[in-house]
Formats: structure tokens, sequence, C-alpha cells
């Protein structure tokens, strides 16, 4: 899965939980989960058990607490995926 495939589907995943369209929609690597859409953290908490889900990975607490843009979110899902 590449760089775009995998925002795609970030895209997907964090749709139900943004509060900024704007945002959500310019959505890209430097896009902040929590200062650009607007999610808050319980909402973050429920991402990242979404993309365990969708990417069949496990993320521990020390990698959550990292994940807060896109690109980050993409090198743990790549990592965890190696």
């Amino acid at each position: 899965m590449n760089k775009e495939e995998m925002i795609l589907k970030l895209k997907e995943i964090v749709k139900p939980y943004i509060q900024d369209q704007e945002a959500f929609e310019s959505l890209n690597e430097e896009t902040d989960f929590i200062n650009d859409l607007k999610v808050n953290s319980a909402n973050l908490v429920d991402i990242v058990l979404d993309v365990e889900d969708a990417f069949d990975i496990e993320i521990d607490n020390e990698s959550m607490e990292q994940m807060l843009t896109v690109q980050k979110a993409i090198e743990i899902i790549q990592k965890k995926l190696a």
C-alpha cells in the first residue's frame, strides 16, 4: 500500500470524527488531527482503534501518543505493517 492509498484510507477513518470540514478537504501529510481537524482526544482514541482494525495492526500506547499528524500516522502504520 503506497502513501496516497494510506492517506485515502485515513481520510475514510477520520471523517466521522472531524469538526473542521474545510481542513478535512485539504487533508495532507502535514494535517494535525487535533489542531487542524479539531478532533478531540476521546475521538483520537477511536481513530487509533479504527486504524488498528482497518490495517490489522496493534498500536501501542507510545505510538498512540505520537500519532497526532497524518504523516506520523502513516509512519506508525508502515512500521507496524513491516
